[in-house]
């Protein structure tokens, strides 16, 4: 039984396992710091509180307007949600959406002696309107994978480099390119899991146009081309970041032939812990290579 608007309720209401998501391409960015001479300890970790802020930010804004528009009904597949199982009340949960995202705007404003102010005002503004229009409008049109790529890998990486570096490289844009592949994996996953009633709701995801073998198959591919595109590092002299990350193949397969034999249901909730697992390792390995160079 779970309290309604009590600390238990907010700490599920932010999806813990989904915070893999902001703290991969942070620790990516900072690690191709390290290695380039230009880690910055006070930035890195405002940038890891602003990404894990948003995210909290955009899972609550989810789980409020879901909740308005009617989509989490009793039959729904994903883990239950907060305002809808009545854990936490509407204003509870509006005023929460102010206070992470207020929260994060501070978070924000003291990344600006670090680099130019217009150009990470507008990365701090672009993120606010992401975690919006996300939930409210673009995942209904098949934009969602698309925005992974740039939220997830292009901006977070480029924006945590460049205020330690006060510079973007071409190894940059790779790295941010794959982060944004790999936590891809997650969106694709919950998509294949919801694509029957995402084609009930109006929601026009990738996998719920192109059915559920483009989805199994996606799944896998976003792993493998990550990986692939870590080898392109070699051409940089990175060895070690080219290679390592290879060691996560073999648990991103297990889990896609796991989810390729449970095909649908909520069964499918399970491989969302394993996917989430699988990019902290990923972070981890990549992480680790770019260190070790």
């Amino acid at each position: 039984m779970v309290k309604q608007n009590s600390w238990k309720a907010w700490l599920l209401a932010s999806r813990p396992k989904t915070l893999t998501a902001a703290c991969m391409p942070v620790a990516s960015a900072s690690a191709l710091a390290w290695s380039d001479g230009k880690f910055k300890a006070d930035a890195m970790f405002i940038c890891l509180l602003f990404a894990c802020l948003m995210q909290v930010a955009a899972n609550f804004i989810n789980d409020l307007y879901d909740f308005l528009k009617g989509s989490d009904r009793s039959d729904r597949l994903g883990p239950e949600r907060a305002c809808a199982q009545g854990w936490i009340s509407v204003n509870a949960m509006k005023t929460g959406i102010i206070i992470v995202l207020v929260s994060a705007c501070f978070c924000g404003l003291s990344l600006l002696v670090f680099g130019r102010p217009e150009v990470l005002v507008a990365i701090g503004l672009g993120c606010v309107v992401f975690a919006f229009l996300y939930t409210t409008l673009l995942s209904y049109c098949g934009l969602g994978d698309v925005l992974v790529l740039l939220f997830f890998g292009l901006v977070p990486v480029m924006g945590t480099y460049y205020v330690q570096a006060g510079t973007v490289t071409s190894e940059t844009v790779l790295v941010a390119v794959v982060c944004g592949v790999v936590t891809d994996t997650l969106l694709i996953l919950n998509n294949y899991r919801d694509r029957d009633t995402d084609r009930r709701d109006g929601k026009r995801t990738l996998v719920a146009i192109l059915g559920e073998r483009f989805g199994r198959y996606a799944y896998l591919m976003a792993g493998i081309i990550g990986c692939g595109l870590c080898l392109l590092l070699l051409l940089d002299g990175r060895v070690w970041a080219a290679l390592l990350p290879a060691a996560y193949l073999p648990f991103h397969i297990i889990t896609w032939k796991s989810m390729s034999r449970i095909r649908q249901g909520k069964a499918l909730n399970r491989i969302l812990g394993e996917t989430s697992r699988n990019m902290l390792l990923f972070a981890l390995l990549l992480s680790v290579g770019l260190v070790l160079g």
